[in-house]
Order: structure tokens, then sequence, then C-alpha cells
């Protein structure tokens, strides 16, 4: 690792041949050995007009030892690139790619750390995958994503194939590419989980390419909140009194666990109780994890008129869109949900009938940081909040620094040791520090990668 790699064994050598001042792409893919991937043909011919294009600006002034006619092979050599064709060249002359071209990713590799506190659930065997994307310049991008072993099927048999060879610079197209490769099976679910990480890895490459963390490269001009202490709320389940006493001061409490006629008011005594010893003003959220019913709901919302309570969270299961209409009309208290939504396409639905008042995607599942960046803009404007499931970890912490305007990220898993460069919460609050990408670092030495 660290090392530039060459052409993979058995890839030759491509001319592209010029025929009447044209590049024929058609030949090209017909001439490619190893062949050309589909998502690889996909990403070429959407090239071929626009690089075409701007060969009638490149002819008038042609590179240096080229004739007119070839004066956009540039243009064409940056998408060949991309389709992994490490050399390119007009007749029998060849000329390096690694010149003047995009990065190039050489190996894809995936694995599922479990960590020795890693709970014995869906959470660890389907909840968590690692995936590291390498490219020719020695650069590694990481990302978490989910799946279990699944994702990492998914990835080895589909995803690698149509991304080695590629330039990764442009992410949000290299998503809509994986995703439309994916449509047979994997709109929803474990597929777009595992192209979750993939995703966030690409987004770690951009922002180490760049030198900059990717909150900057988010906030654009508008600055990002990078070395700014931001405020935080820790999830629990029976530790609010230990998490208080350690200096959080904002808390969901999980309360699915209430079940039986009495539900409502053993939720009702919870929430009492954790007021009185949080004292006023402090934000206290309710989940319930898709555990109750419409009337339930209702109730225990009634009951929390004058707690204090900031919102509850996924309350019905997530099919029950009817219940959640009528909860957005009646309820006093918001609704929150979205952590086991998948794309930004469901979030537009969430948004357009106005589900929740609180969206809370998980960027690790709902495929990734250019899916969370779409939920962000498609939110604007609409009086409903963003907060990301599990925001204080860094693959969407960058988010809530660049984008978010209100950002109040959640505790996220502490039993994923092996992710490195986890920004501690201190006293209530998280810093994310300057270190390019996400900031993250990963021995992988320790693990099976």
């Amino acid at each position: 690792m660290g090392q530039r790699r060459g052409r993979p064994p058995g890839q030759r050598a491509i001319p592209v041949r010029a025929t009447a001042g044209r590049y024929s792409l058609e030949q090209l893919l017909q001439d490619r050995h190893p062949p050309v991937q589909p998502a690889h043909t996909l990403f070429l011919r959407r090239s071929t007009q626009q690089c075409l294009q701007q060969s009638q600006d490149s002819r008038r002034h042609p590179p240096r030892g080229l004739p007119a006619s070839a004066g956009h092979l540039p243009v064409l050599q940056r998408q060949v690139r991309t389709a992994g064709i490490c050399r390119v060249g007009i007749g029998t002359t060849e000329t390096p790619a690694e010149e003047g071209c995009p990065l190039k990713i050489t190996s894809l590799r995936g694995c599922q750390p479990i960590a020795e506190n890693s709970p014995a659930d869906w959470r660890t065997t389907i909840g968590q995958i690692l995936v590291a994307i390498e490219t020719d310049t020695g650069l590694v991008g990481y990302g978490v994503g989910g799946g279990g072993a699944a994702g990492i099927h998914v990835i080895e048999a589909e995803l690698r194939s149509a991304l080695i060879g590629r330039d990764p610079s442009p992410i949000e197209e290299i998503w809509d590419d994986l995703y439309e490769l994916m449509l047979p099976y994997g709109q929803r679910g474990i597929a777009i989980m595992a192209l979750s990480a993939v995703d966030l890895a690409l987004w770690d490459l951009r922002g180490k390419e760049a030198g900059r963390p990717v909150a900057d490269l988010l906030a654009g001009d508008q600055g990002s909140r990078v070395g700014e202490p931001l405020p935080t709320y820790i999830t629990v389940w029976d530790g609010l009194a230990e998490a208080f006493a350690t200096g959080h001061r904002a808390f969901k409490l999980h309360v699915e666990r209430n079940s039986g006629p009495e539900r409502v008011a053993r939720v009702l005594d919870t929430v009492h109780q954790a007021r009185e010893l949080v004292g006023p003003g402090v934000p206290l959220m309710v989940d319930a994890w898709m555990k109750w019913d419409l009337d339930t709901t209702l109730a225990v919302a009634e009951g929390c008129q004058d707690l204090g309570v900031d919102w509850i969270e996924e309350p019905l299961p997530l099919h029950d869109i009817d219940g959640y209409l009528r909860l957005a009309r009646e309820s006093p208290i918001p609704i929150a949900g979205g952590e086991h939504e998948y794309t930004a396409r469901a979030f537009q639905t969430l948004i357009d009938q106005r589900l929740h008042q609180v969206l809370q995607p998980d960027v690790c599942w709902c495929g990734g940081l250019t899916e969370l960046v779409k939920i962000y803009r498609m939110a604007q404007g609409t009086g409903i909040r963003v907060c990301p499931h599990r925001g204080a970890e860094p693959w969407s912490l960058h988010a809530l620094a660049g984008l978010d305007p209100d950002p109040l990220p959640e505790s996220g898993r502490p039993w994923m040791t092996w992710v490195g460069g986890q920004p501690p919460i201190i006293d209530g609050k998280i810093t994310l520090s300057d270190r390019p990408g996400l900031g993250v670092e990963i021995d992988e030495d320790a693990l099976p990668l």
C-alpha cells in the first residue's frame, strides 16, 4: 500500500482509432480486454457526446505533438481512463494514462469487523461493514456501511468490477451508475447499505485528495463548523443518571421495551422521572423503535405535552403510512423517523407527505453521504428538520458541521473501537478536527481487510 500500481496483469494497451477526426467508441469497447463492465459502458456512452463537443474547441489548439484532428485526445483519454484502460494512443503512438489523467481506483476491499463489545444482534451481523478504496496514487478512502456478509458479497460480486479502473472523483455520477446497476435487486435494504460504505469511502478520498475536511467541501463559501464545539444528545436505555453525571445535556430515551396494558403509564412515568433528574430546559426525546400502535402513540404524546419532549421517534412500523399521516395531523409532539429508510427518493416521499417533522437518515445505511446531502437540500425551506441518526460518528458529522443550520449530533456506536479518529464527546459537546477527508484512521493490519 502507498505505492503506485501499474497496469493489472492481463490488461493490454488499447490504441484508440481515429476515423475522419473522430474516435470510434464502439470499436474501443469491443477491443477492450478484459471487457468493459456494464457500468463503465454506461459511463462512457454518457460522456461521448460531451467529449466530441469539447473536441471542436480543442482542435483549434491541439496539444503539442498531436495532429489537429486528434486535439480532443485528452478529453477522451480521461473518459477511457475511468474505464480502466491504462494507455491510449493514436495509431501506434501510446501515451501513458498517468500523465495528466485523474486518479484511478485500483482496489476495493471490504470486511465485517466485530469488536469485543459488539452487540449480539443485527446491529453487528447486518448493521456494519467496512470498505477501503485505494487509488493508483496510494490514497485510501474508508467508509462504513451495512449489510453484513451479504453486503460484502454485493460489493465483491457487483460493485467492485464497476469501480476498478474508474476515476473516483465524480462521486454523484458514480452513485447514479451503481444504483442503476443494482436496480433489479437493490433499491432498498442490504444493497443500499453496502453502497453507503462505498460512497463514504469515495467522499473520504475526495477530502484527502483536496487536503481538506469533507465538512469544508460541503460548506463551500459559507464556511463549516470544523473546530467549533457542537452540542450533542446521547441515546440511553437505563443509564440516564450516569450520562447526566458525565456532562451530557440532551437525551433520547429508548422506551420500546415497555409493553402490555400499562405501557402508556410506564412510558409517561419514565419521562416524568427523566425530567425531574435533568431539570427544565434540557432536551428530552423518546424512541419507540417501531413498537407502538396509533392509539398508544397519541396517548403518550398527550401525556408528554407538559414534559418538554422534543420528538417521538419511530413510534409506528414504517409501512403504516396512514398512521403517520394521522400523527402528523393530531400529535401535539413532533414525530421523527427515517433511520431505517433508504435513498433520497424515499425521503422525498416523507417530505412531500409531511409524515415526519424530524428526518433521521443514517448515512451508513441510506445510501451514503451523497444521499444525505440530497436530503438536506430537499428539506430546505420546508420547516422539516434533518437530524441524522448517530450524527456524532465521523461518517455523518461532516454533514452536520458543513450543512446543518442547527446541528445536534447523536451519540454513536461505542463498540466500534476499530474506527480511529472518532472525536470524543466532552461535557456534551463534540468538535470535528481539521484532518483531511472524513478524518478516520483504520489499522488494516488488525482487520481482515
